[in-house]
């Protein structure tokens, strides 16, 4: 098991090499820190957490700084922990990049979909409306509560209330791309969460060491030509090829 911290930034679409094209969302990885170990001694299981994005100084409680002084990093704005991870591969402020994963690899993302506020069962639930004639006095609302015999509302009942703002694990997600240089992963399909919300990405439960053989991503970075600079052999050659086009 092995996983990172990152930030939801978008969605887009790539080809690759066989003219295939994929939506895939893009997560910004900076590189993470290790800011604690727990193993089975100490803490009754192996994992470690993980900081990401740091903040400033002033933002961050005296616990926090605390704590990431020692890891000797910056305060950070989102911890979480990573289970099931071989905690001898790991030291105390230890920095993981984008490159713990490579492409095709399976992984589950996690985070925390989008809040709607508090919405009716037609939009929570998908529940149809009644008649909308002027007689019917019965439009969006929720409908029968049950039966009366136990005198209350059962548990589960769908009911009016928050919508949104859970979280929620995507499972055999697939890399698409890995890029160091930019601390950049490109996740097949769509991504939990808003536009620069947070996620985990992880080694996938169901499919751990499965890796799926995918070819390139398409560059369509335009390579700029340098122009040489004039000399009289080359102003003479110009000066000629245009006489000769004139006559």
């Amino acid at each position: 098991m092995k996983g990172i911290l990152g930030r939801k930034i978008g969605m887009t679409e790539v080809f690759d090499q066989e003219g295939k094209l994929t939506p895939v969302t893009v997560v910004e990885v900076t590189p993470n820190v290790v800011t604690q170990i727990k193993t089975k001694a100490t803490d009754g299981y192996d994992a470690i957490q993980l900081g990401f994005d740091t903040k400033r100084e002033k933002l961050a409680t005296k616990a926090s700084i605390g704590h990431t002084n020692k890891a000797n990093t910056t305060p950070k704005r989102f911890f979480k922990e990573i289970r099931g991870v071989n905690v001898e591969d790991y030291t105390l402020g230890q920095e993981i990049t984008a490159d713990i994963f490579t492409r095709g690899e399976m992984v589950d993302v996690t985070g925390t979909t989008k809040g709607k506020g508090f919405q009716g069962v037609i939009k929570r639930h998908g529940q149809q409306r009644g008649p909308m004639g002027h007689g019917s006095h019965y439009h969006r609302r929720p409908g029968s509560m049950g039966t009366m015999r136990p005198m209350r509302v059962f548990k589960g009942k769908k009911l009016p209330g928050h919508m949104g703002m859970l979280t929620v694990t995507i499972q055999n997600l697939e890399i698409v791309a890995v890029d160091v240089e930019n601390n950049v992963i490109l996740v097949k399909g769509n991504v939990p969460g808003p536009k620069k919300g947070l996620v985990i990405i992880r080694t996938a439960v169901k499919n751990p060491n499965k890796i799926n053989e995918r070819p390139e991503l398409v560059s369509w970075v335009k390579e700029e030509k340098k122009e040489e600079p004039q000399t009289e052999e080359t102003i003479t050659e110009e000066t000629a090829e245009t006489t000769e086009e004139e006559k």
